[in-house]
């Protein structure tokens, strides 16, 4: 038996085989999970997810617009109609409008700012507010992802940078929101990653070689090192920590020159 045989969980913000999403639903699989996934509406976004996820033969495989209270509203409705519950959720969403990531933070449009904070802050909130209503009486785990550029400047970041620091401080009035209902909340501060949002950043493969020269490990990450640090966050193993941001970035956040 598996750490996760029993439970169910949501992975939200799958996008590819590359993503810190796929890498965390291969850990839980591993582990005997079951698992529900979402997508973008679009039909290229479904084809991919559907075709990487198809071997498990999950229950449910639905689209999400975060930035939409009804589909939302659908996701856990379908999710219960399939398992009757929820044990964690891993919120892996993230979006900026590409004029407004590469621009200089303070050309930072009213539009596009209202949109990176929906997507990458705001949905957390709507997603919690949502799974909690599955969640059994002995509780779940919540788990998002961050990056360093939330809590220092990062140039090339921007917004995005700021969407972090806001998410990561969401997760902290979630814990204490959630936390007599015994529901944990806390957050991944990954190391940079080749993935289809980082796609997007300025400068992005001058951050990995930083990283790596910076580290006191002398290299970055893989995935399946955030995947691992997911599992010990999702499951009982972490069962009394809550509302943090844990670093997984060889060491890179501790350096100061």
């Amino acid at each position: 038996m598996g750490t996760f045989s029993g439970k169910t969980g949501v992975v939200m913000g799958l996008a590819n085989d590359r993503s810190i999403a796929w890498a965390i639903s291969q850990a839980s699989y591993d582990e005997g999970a079951e698992l529900a996934f979402t997508h973008l509406p679009a039909l290229s976004n479904e084809r991919r997810v559907k075709r990487l996820v198809e071997p498990h033969s999950p229950k449910v495989v639905v689209p999400c617009d975060v930035q939409k209270a009804e589909d939302l509203t659908a996701v856990f409705e379908a999710i219960g109609d399939a398992h009757g519950k929820l044990d964690f959720v891993v919120h892996s969403i993230a979006y900026a409008p590409p004029k407004d990531l590469t621009n200089p933070f303070v050309e930072t449009s009213r539009d596009g700012w209202q949109m990176a904070m929906d997507i990458s802050v705001y949905s957390l909130v709507a997603v919690c507010r949502e799974a909690t209503k599955l969640m059994p009486e002995e509780g779940g785990s919540i788990v998002t992802v961050s990056y360093y550029g939330g809590e220092k400047v990062v140039p090339g970041y921007n917004l995005m940078g700021v969407c972090k620091a806001a998410l990561e401080h969401s997760v902290r009035y979630l814990a204490w929101d959630l936390g007599r209902q015994n529901i944990r909340v806390n957050s991944i501060s990954a190391g940079p990653l080749r993935t289809l949002s980082s796609a997007g950043v300025s400068g992005f493969d001058l951050m990995r070689k930083h990283a790596a020269r910076k580290a006191p490990m002398g290299r970055n990450i893989d995935a399946k090192e955030v995947a691992g640090t997911a599992m010990y966050l999702l499951s009982d193993l972490s069962s009394g920590v809550t509302g943090e941001t844990v670093h997984v970035d060889c060491g890179y956040n501790i350096v100061g020159l």
